[in-house]
């Protein structure tokens, strides 16, 4: 099984990758403009109720067990639950199409349009990927909203209590869970059925964790967490088409070893 901390096949790096090809491909630069005047009000909003009324409340809380170390662990709490309200609200309401368009032209862009094709309109006379993209054909979703998930996060936000140890934990777990929901959108497009995609899950588990805790850990910054949602999005797209291509090339090399096994027998 291969590491998933291994830079020459390094999954969980994808959401940073996504910031980059996000700040380098300018023709996704309008999805986020779209979205940029809702995003900073709500998450400017959110993160200052919460700093205002619950940070030292809970720093004053934590230090009765950690005493100094409160204030990290305060910090990671707040910003835990701003997460929480932020993502909920916003990617329940707001972002999602959003998601699936730089989701979609991410992989437009690498070269993926037969896949694309398969669930949405493209038109040949767009001058960009972007503006390519037609209507969805199918109802298209980039992740599903999860009130488990939410629940979830929630019942494992205490974790944040457990001094040193507590903030890994609750990062990873919550990235167990959250990572395979990145790429909802790749299992919509390639149709697998509920049983293909738990076990193309289970076999790449270690690496979505490692995807969904990093894409977590950028969710985190107050301000840029939508920002970073988006960028993550492209991220995810990056390594669908990294397994689209491995996907393909097994296909050709069977294809090719069963015309070969024609030719040397064909009866």
């Amino acid at each position: 099984m291969s590491d998933p901390l291994d830079l020459s096949n390094a999954t969980w790096l994808h959401p940073i990758r996504g910031i980059f090809y996000f700040l380098t491909h300018p023709f996704l630069w309008p999805l986020f403009r779209s979205r940029l005047v809702p995003i900073v009000l709500l998450s400017g909003f959110i993160y200052t109720i919460l700093f205002l009324f619950t940070y030292l409340p809970q720093v004053a809380f934590l230090a009765i067990f950690q005493g100094s170390g409160a204030w990290v662990n305060g910090l990671f709490l707040v910003l835990g639950e701003g997460a929480a309200l932020v993502g909920a609200l916003f990617e329940a309401f707001f972002v999602d199409e959003t998601l699936v368009d730089v989701f979609d032209a991410v992989l437009l862009n690498e070269g993926h349009e037969e896949l694309i094709r398969r669930e949405r309109v493209l038109h040949p006379d767009g001058a960009d990927p972007v503006q390519k993209l037609g209507k969805p054909t199918t109802s298209a979703v980039y992740a599903p909203f999860s009130l488990r998930q939410i629940i979830e996060f929630i019942v494992l936000l205490p974790l944040n209590l457990v001094p040193v140890a507590g903030v890994p934990m609750f990062l990873v777990l919550t990235g167990y869970r959250a990572g395979p929901f990145h790429h909802w959108r790749y299992f919509q497009l390639l149709d697998f059925t509920k049983k293909e995609r738990k076990q193309f899950i289970r076999r790449r588990q270690l690496k979505y964790t490692a995807f969904g805790t990093v894409a977590l850990v950028l969710q985190l910054v107050p301000m840029l967490s939508m920002f970073f949602l988006l960028t993550t999005a492209a991220g995810s797209a990056i390594w669908a088409s990294e397994l689209e291509r491995k996907r393909r090339q097994i296909e050709e090399q069977r294809a090719h070893r069963v015309e070969a096994e024609y030719r040397d027998d064909p009866s």
